[in-house]
């Protein structure tokens, strides 16, 4: 794991400043702390800052074949390379280290831009070939890892890791892009390939990017892989969860390679005790496992988090968090680069933080929910299908839509009483129903935020078109397989494959998640979605899978999240704080918000008339990355300390 960077001059060959390169490839210093290190030939600069995982003593990039005609600077992990070399090998490549770059190099030179297809794993590279004057460019499947890019004006291609590589270089222009403004108030994050800068870019999850010398200006993303949701698996029940098993299990197997200390993520969940337990059974010492637990009963699951430590023996760390953790605001803008409101960054930086201490690499349960149907929105949706289903659209809209306007926002009452949001998305066709269900703030309200002047310039644009765009590729008529796919190509990557890179990176650390694994992901789309949703229960074949290895109140137990008290924050410690930051001048004097409505949003949360926490909190980040977007580039984070209980 590691942090890459680079510059390539795509119309001449001109040398690039040393220093320059070196700093912001040092930005991100806390991708790689190991080693780093720079090569330059006429018109290019690669950099490269070395988390030293596999291959500790030769592992060492930018990493070159055997006469120097081809590079790489690469971020991830292979986890097939060492399958890959001795069919290598075997067509004459030589190698010169143990390490899985190496592989990609070799790769390059048999398959050319095809040796993608042949990587499983979590990466993200660039790779230079001298002899064809071609920069290559590749991200994985899932989107685990990130490529920001962007053109400058003088004809200088910019990659990096991380956004803050871009921004760092002085010709880089900070304008932002109003589009993904819109795009922010409505999913909490800018959704891949759209930055929150006009001029930058994120390579989207499966694509590659090729650029040839002279002719880069025409460059474009172009896909390599996609998921496709067949649904038509014959496969009997009991035979699926067998299989399962063992998909789980090979997955988890090719992921504990390493020559550093590795771990584990337990949060008391489904996903990560599913992993755990799979870990215990690969393993002939116990598996470390890290937790957080809170002081807040509410948010607390580190007693579920015990239960399977002990089942397994783990060699369990839990380190339990104050309620009132928030002071890493500052922090996270800085490690973000864009704006970013997923409260829940908060505390998986601090079970980042936590792990470090103990181990270099942990895997994670994430991307469980997304491939086998474990969100509570998934089962709404579905119901709210049946109905739409039934009705012809030209009933169903006026009739819904009515009761949606008519019927009161009731944040205070019972989630059963909550209606308006359900009548609304009924109204709607598929792909509309759960863009609304997903935006933490819905077409009206964000109308309603943004300033008269803000909204014409968005020229008639709204966030439902990236939810459109995908529905267009999904190739499904399955309606879980729908939001499934949307889910996959948005909020998995956008959100929380973005908030475990950056939280962990921040340490040092790597994670890996056997539960994104390509192949297991391909496999679980064939299954019909009755064996992942069944009778209400979400991730049902899942859970039966792993009954015989976790307890019912593991698998069977409501879901809890890894959330934080953000209502009570804002009414309390964090209100003064939150009227400073959503009324600064910064954002009075930006012309993207109403102030008018900035001040109701505020008044009615600390009158209790409605809980606005959520744009609240979208709004104090926003306002924290103006404050960072408009400072000098700093080449490390705001100090945070951990807010620990005392043993």
């Amino acid at each position: 794991m590691c942090g890459i960077s680079g510059l390539f001059d795509t119309l001449g060959t001109r040398d690039f400043d040393r220093a320059l390169a070196a700093r912001i490839n040092n930005i991100q210093a806390h991708r790689g702390p190991d080693e780093d290190d720079l090569h330059f030939e006429p018109g290019l600069a690669l950099g490269h800052r070395r988390l030293s995982v596999i291959d500790l003593a030769t592992g060492q990039q930018p990493l070159f074949n055997e006469d120097g005609s081809v590079g790489i600077v690469f971020n991830g992990e292979i986890y097939n390379f060492e399958e890959l070399v001795p069919e290598l090998q075997a067509m004459g490549h030589i190698f010169k280290t143990r390490s899985d770059t190496e592989v990609i190099v070799h790769a390059w030179e048999a398959w050319g831009p095809e040796c993608v297809h042949r990587l499983r794993g979590m990466f993200a590279f660039a790779l230079w070939d001298r002899n064809q004057q071609t920069l290559f460019l590749a991200r994985d499947r899932m989107g685990v890892k990130p490529m920001h890019y962007a053109w400058l004006a003088d004809g200088t291609f910019i990659f990096g890791s991380e956004l803050k590589v871009i921004t760092a270089h002085p010709g880089f222009a900070r304008d932002i892009d109003p589009l993904a403004v819109e795009d922010y108030f409505s999913f909490g994050y800018v959704p891949d390939p759209r930055c929150i800068y006009r001029n930058a870019h994120k390579l989207p999850s499966a694509h590659t990017l090729t650029l040839r010398r002279g002719d880069a200006a025409q460059a474009q993303p172009v896909p390599y892989w996609d998921v496709h949701f067949s649904n038509d698996n014959p496969i009997n029940q009991a035979d699926a969860e067998a299989e399962l098993r063992d998909r789980v299990r090979e997955s988890v197997k090719l992921r504990l390679k390493a020559d550093v200390p590795l771990g584990a993520f337990l949060s008391g969940g489904v996903d990560s005790s599913a992993v755990v337990a799979t870990m215990a059974g690969l393993s002939t010492t116990p598996v470390h496992t890290c937790a957080i637990g809170f002081d807040d009963p509410r948010f607390n699951e580190s007693a579920f988090a015990q239960q399977v430590a002990d089942r397994y023996q783990t060699d369990h760390r839990l380190e339990v968090v104050k309620s009132d953790d928030f002071d890493l605001i500052d922090t996270l803008a800085w490690l973000y680069d864009e704006p970013y409101a997923d409260s829940s960054a908060i505390p998986t930086y601090r079970v980042c933080q936590m792990a470090r201490k103990h181990v270099t690499v942990a895997l994670s349960g994430d991307g469980g929910d997304e491939s086998l149907g474990g969100y509570r929105r998934y089962r709404m949706h579905l119901g709210e299908e049946s109905v739409r289903s039934r009705l012809p659209h030209g009933l169903r809209s006026p009739l819904f839509g009515s009761l949606g306007h008519l019927y009161p926002k009731a944040d205070w009452a019972p989630r059963m009483f909550r209606a308006k949001t359900t009548f609304q998305a009924i109204a709607m066709d598929s792909v509309q129903a759960y863009h609304h269900s997903m935006s933490h703030l819905r077409a009206d309200q964000r109308q309603r935020l943004f300033s008269p002047a803000f909204n014409k310039s968005l020229g008639g644009y709204n966030s439902i078109t990236v939810f459109r765009g995908h529905a267009e590729r999904a190739n499904t008529d399955d309606p879980l397989a729908l939001i499934q796919y949307l889910d996959y190509k948005t909020w998995l990557v956008g959100d929380i494959n973005t908030k475990v890179d950056r939280a962990s990176m921040a340490h040092s650390l790597e994670v890996r998640e056997p539960l994104m694994d390509h192949q297991l992901i391909e496999w679980l789309a064939t299954l019909p979605s009755s064996l992942k949703i069944n009778a209400g229960e979400g991730k049902y074949v899942f859970k039966k899978a792993f009954e015989p290895l976790l307890p019912n109140d593991i698998l069977y137990r409501s879901k809890m999240g890894f959330s934080v008290p953000l209502a009570s924050w804002l009414r309390g410690p964090l209100a003064e704080r939150m009227r400073e930051s959503v009324l600064s001048p910064r954002m009075l004097d930006s012309g993207y918000f109403n102030e008018a409505t900035l001040r109701t949003l505020i008044d009615q949360h600390l009158s209790r008339q409605f809980d606005h926490s959520t744009a609240l909190w979208m709004l104090i980040m926003f306002d924290a990355f103006l404050r960072q977007a408009q400072a000098p580039i700093q080449a490390a984070p705001p100090v945070a300390a951990a807010a620990t209980v005392p043993a």
